[in-house]
């Protein structure tokens, strides 16, 4: 856990504080990273960037990253990018899942009601593209299209595109054992919604999974 925080809080200490040593040179916003790990994990609630941090390791973790951003200049705009799980058949979590289905071994992780906030790569792009040509983006903003799925719908859009069954999941027991404490990243979810993208004009490519 101590190696995770510091893979993200240390970077961010440096980058600001070459910022705010940049002078005449100091660019006028700061993007950065963060999840919507934030918000820590629901099967009910509805989460927008005016919701408050959860409670869990991975919402502290997001905090603490995005606390560091903000100790920028007053000058510099702080945009903090919660990035949602991102979708591209190269690679990640899609990437991952598309040859289990291909080979017709294709199910749900863990109980699949859990909430999938998903971002396609090319609106990520595009979104940070927003944050940093328009003035009005500050604080926190969320990575993530405007229709969250749950893991259940995921695997049946992937079952529909790629003409596959979608009958094997995967127990939660497994994935722990596999994947330890980042197992929650799977089997835990939250619902995600993109309004301050959305109020400030930003225009998604890709709004539903199956797109």
């Amino acid at each position: 856990k101590q190696e995770l925080v510091a893979s993200r809080v240390n970077p961010t200490r440096l980058l600001v504080e070459a910022i705010n040593g940049a002078g005449r040179n100091q660019p006028a916003v700061l993007v950065n990273g963060s999840a919507v790990g934030f918000y820590g994990c629901s099967d009910d609630a509805a989460f927008t960037e005016e919701s408050p941090a959860g409670e869990d390791f991975l919402a502290g973790l997001c905090e603490q990253w995005e606390a560091e951003s903000r100790k920028a200049d007053a000058a510099v705009r702080v945009v903090n990018l919660r990035t949602g799980i991102v979708l591209d058949k190269e690679g990640g979590v899609l990437g991952k899942m598309l040859p289990v289905f291909q080979l017709f071994a294709g199910g749900p992780l863990g109980k699949g009601k859990q909430w999938v906030s998903w971002i396609h790569h090319a609106d990520l792009v595009g979104l940070i593209l927003h944050a940093i040509e328009n003035e009005a983006v500050e604080g926190p903003l969320n990575g993530t299209a405007p229709n969250p799925c749950t893991m259940d719908g995921l695997c049946q859009a992937l079952s529909r595109v790629l003409s596959r069954p979608n009958w094997m999941p995967v127990p939660e027991i497994a994935l722990q054992a596999l994947l330890g404490e980042g197992a929650m990243l799977v089997l835990e979810g939250q619902k995600v919604l993109p309004k301050k993208a959305e109020a400030t004009g930003y225009s998604f490519k890709f709004t539903d999974v199956e797109a």
